[in-house]
């Protein structure tokens, strides 16, 4: 609406009409009863998704908070790897693997993580009859990396992409994901990643929720209880579909710092009510009252969220040292005692 609003967008929009043929999302991709308004729009985002790196940059603050995910797979586009450059990254002694990647879906090597591979419930694929694709996408991300293999709160991931996108695009996309947004490092076996994670979200509230932080520690309500999941999962377990693509939307735009945003904002919205609460309440509030809460109204949710204060210099330079040098001392700890 506020793209819409903008006089200059809407007459770059309307001169490029004559081009619009040419566009990913053309008017002729509409049907034949859309109003104008309707037609205007969708000409409009064809020509932010022809020209993605030019809108970027002039209309950034518009562009984080993007009203669905009607366009999701042209923003994937940017970050798709083709089948053909995994083929080609894999070691030139490997050539069963090399061979087989080149179709994901029909790997012929045993994969070995097979027995994990199995249906897990509506928990892990959001939907059951998308569990062949989503199978055979485990089974080949497997091959091609061997360390993190299959980890059950990546399933939701690949689950939200096959519901956007053929497996092969899916499997290049979650590729592509975990080797540059930070989820292959949550996903390994230690999971150091995520302690990391979990470190730099209890600054955050430590420092801009002192009362309920004091709260949380007097109960031994854990941050690792209730925000663990949230970065494994990206909200897709928290929040119904709608609400979880809109953060999924953002995180594709700019990382996991939406991770942060988002969960501070939960935490903004509900301090008074969870002050009140004991342990055993404030697990139930977490899994029956926030997931619901912005059903109705997702913007409320990513505004407050981009409100929240965040240094990405502070988190990753100093929070990063900081931990490292507390895990380093509880690892010759460890070695003191054994």
């Amino acid at each position: 609406r506020l793209l819409e609003a903008d006089s200059k967008s809407m007459r770059s929009m309307n001169g490029s009409r004559r081009n619009s043929g040419s566009s990913l999302v053309s008017s002729s991709s509409a049907s034949s009863n859309l109003s104008h308004l309707e037609e205007d729009t969708w000409i409009l985002w064809g020509r932010i998704v022809n020209e993605w790196d030019e809108w970027r940059k002039k209309k950034e603050k518009l562009l984080k908070v993007r009203p669905e995910l009607v366009f999701f797979f042209f923003l994937c586009n940017p970050i798709l790897t083709p089948l053909e450059k995994i083929h080609v990254s894999l070691p030139r002694a490997d050539s069963e693997r090399r061979q087989e990647l080149v179709f994901p879906r029909r790997p012929r090597s045993k994969c070995p993580h097979q027995h994990q591979n199995r249906w897990p419930g509506p928990t892990s694929c959001p939907r059951k009859d998308l569990f062949g694709s989503y199978f055979f996408s485990f089974q080949a991300y497997s091959l091609v990396d061997r360390e993190v293999g299959y980890c059950q709160g990546s399933a939701f991931i690949v689950g939200l992409l096959l519901m956007q996108m053929p497996e092969e695009e899916a499997f290049c996309v979650f590729v592509r994901l975990m080797q540059e947004y930070r989820l292959r490092e949550l996903f390994k076996p230690s999971m150091a990643e995520l302690g990391l994670c979990i470190y730099q979200f209890e600054y955050l509230l430590q420092e801009q929720l002192p009362e309920l932080n004091i709260h949380f520690r007097s109960q031994s309500f854990l941050t690792s209880m209730y925000a663990s999941s949230w970065f494994l999962t990206l909200f897709l377990t928290t929040f119904p579909l709608p609400v979880a693509t809109r953060v999924f939307d953002i995180f594709m735009y700019e990382g996991l710092e939406i991770v942060f945003r988002v969960g501070m904002a939960l935490l903004q919205f509900n301090q008074a009510e969870l002050v009140q609460l004991d342990m055993e309440g404030m697990s139930q509030y977490f899994q029956k009252v926030i997931p619901h809460q912005f059903d109705s109204c997702p913007d409320k949710l990513i505004l407050r969220a981009f409100q929240v204060k965040y240094n990405p210099k502070k988190m990753k330079s100093r929070l990063e040292k900081e931990y490292a040098t507390i895990k380093n001392k509880e690892m010759e700890e460890q070695i003191e005692i054994k």
